[in-house]
This record gives structure tokens, C-alpha cells and sequence, in this order.
């Protein structure tokens, strides 16, 4: 049975950190909720393709007024949980929050695009490896970046910070490196904040913190990060698959995954054939 939360009771829970939602999405739930009776399934899949919606989709229903015993990352779950009329008033609560101007969208569609297309790989690969949480990868994949719209609210020019980052990647330069060293913060620790602030599982927070950060916990052969290690290899890939260097780092080559790849390979068990042929069937899923 689907707990309803008031307008004012959204907003309460909705304070703090937010990510500024897709425009074309909100028009398209602001669509669906006119019709006589609106469809969830539809809202659902409407809301998971946004990080700002899901984020705070998932915190609300991982707020003490909901009192789960665990913290759910599925969006389907959560609307089914909130049901319709406290997802709409969640949607009106974030349509309210303020227009952007056309080049602040035009900057912010180099990170919605990767954040839809890297979660999807996520979920597709989660699938063919045999990850069982294959909704928390989808998650991991939606969220890992949400950083970035706050830097750049906070950074006017961080846009290019971030292309020199991934300009500098290598086995001796992480691309926080470069964030650090220019702005005193990155995108993902600030992540990390905003996904703690959105009440995700602790362990997908954790993914966040450290997704620029593989190849030392890669390194690390205690076997206590085996989870951990999982969830960054099934994104690392997808970001490379989804070609994260090219439409956030404005670079052709992918410097960073050429220097954790055999690492993230060799955890999941892929030869460099298999990798490709991989690549080349999800890219072709994509496009089709």
C-alpha cells in the first residue's frame, strides 16, 4: 500500500543539496500527470532517466517517514512505495525550483546524456557478468556524476577544469588531481555529499567517492572491498563503453581507462577479445 506524503511534507524532506532536473523530462511528466489517469510505470520510467527526480525520489522514500528497514537505490520500487499522487506532488515540488538559463542546459546535457547512457550500460553489463544488484549498478551509473551540476553552479568555468582532468589522466594522475589542485574539491567528494544527502545505500556512496579512484582500490588485495570492486569495474567500463572522456572530458582518447583497464579486466575475468566484442554489441544495442 503506497504511505501518502503531503506537499508541505515533500518539501520538508526535499531541503538541502539539489540537482536541477532535465527540462524536455519535465514537460514529459507534466504530460503524463494530466491524463486521466496517469500511468506509473510510465512516470517511473520517466523519473529513472533523470538524476535530480531520482535522487530525490530515493530520498524521500528512504526518509524516517517511510521507516524502511533498508535503503532501497530502484526507482520502480520507490514510486510503487510513494505512489502517484506523492510522486506528482514530488515533481511540482521540483519544477518550481527555478529556470536555467539556455547555456547552463546546453552545458548540462554533456552530463544528463552520460548519466542516462552510462546507467543503462551499467544495467547491461551488471546482467552479462552476473552482478545480482543489477538496479543498484543502474543507480551507481545515474548518480556517479552528480556531482557536476553542483560544480559548476558553484565553478562558472569548471566545464574546462573537468576537460583538462581528463586531458592529464594516467597512471600517475587521477582526474580529481586536477580538480584538487585547481579548485580544492571534486566532483566526487561532492558526490559523494549529495548522494549521502539523497540517503542512498552507504555502499553506492562509497562507489561515488572513489569512481576516479580504481586503480588503488583495485590494488587492493585484502578482499574486503570485493563489492566496491565489483560495482567500479561494471561502471568504469560502462563510462568507457559510453565514451565519458569524449562528451564530458572533450577528449578522444580515454586516458584514464588505459590505465586501469587490465586491472578492472582482469577483476571481472574479461580478456581484452571478449572486452571488445562486449563494447561492440552494447554500442550496437544503443544505436539500434
Amino acid at each position: 500500500m503506497a504511505q501518502e506524503l503531503s506537499a508541505d511534507q515533500i518539501r520538508q524532506v526535499l531541503q538541502g543539496i539539489s540537482v536541477p532536473p532535465q527540462p524536455q523530462i519535465m514537460v514529459d511528466l507534466q504530460l503524463e500527470q494530466v491524463m486521466p489517469s496517469p500511468d506509473l510505470k510510465s512516470i517511473a520510467r520517466l523519473i529513472s532517466q533523470d538524476p535530480g527526480l531520482s535522487g530525490a525520489l530515493l530520498k524521500i522514500v528512504n526518509s524516517p517517514f517511510f521507516g524502511l528497514a533498508n535503503r532501497i537505490a530502484s526507482i520502480q520500487q520507490a514510486v510503487n512505495l510513494l505512489g502517484c499522487n506523492t510522486v506528482i506532488n514530488l515533481i511540482n515540488a521540483q519544477s518550481i525550483k527555478g529556470e536555467m538559463s539556455d547555456e547552463t542546459i546546453l552545458t548540462l546535457n554533456r552530463f544528463w546524456d552520460t548519466a542516462q547512457d552510462v546507467a543503462m550500460t551499467c544495467l547491461t553489463l551488471a546482467k552479462r557478468i552476473g552482478y545480482q544488484s543489477a538496479d543498484e549498478a543502474y543507480a551507481l551509473g545515474l548518480f556517479h556524476n552528480c556531482g557536476i551540476p553542483l560544480m559548476l553552479k558553484r565553478f562558472p568555468d569548471y566545464m574546462t577544469v573537468l576537460e583538462e582532468a581528463y586531458a592529464s589522466a594516467g597512471p600517475e594522475r587521477r582526474v580529481v588531481d586536477t580538480e584538487n589542485r585547481l579548485l580544492n574539491t571534486n566532483h566526487a567528494v561532492v558526490g559523494y555529499f549529495t548522494a549521502r544527502s539523497w540517503r542512498l545505500p552507504e555502499h553506492l556512496c562509497e562507489a561515488i567517492a572513489n569512481h576516479h579512484n580504481a586503480s588503488s582500490i583495485f590494488s587492493d588485495d585484502s578482499g574486503r572491498d570485493a563489492q566496491l570492486k565489483t560495482l567500479l569495474a561494471i561502471l568504469k567500463m560502462a563510462e568507457h563503453i559510453c565514451a565519458s572522456h569524449l562528451v564530458l572530458g572533450n577528449q578522444a582518447e580515454d586516458y584514464e581507462w588505459m590505465s586501469i583497464r587490465s586491472q578492472v579486466l582482469d577483476y571481472v575475468g574479461l580478456s581484452e577479445y571478449d572486452f571488445e566484442n562486449l563494447k561492440e554489441s552494447i554500442r550496437e544495442l544503443g544505436t539500434s
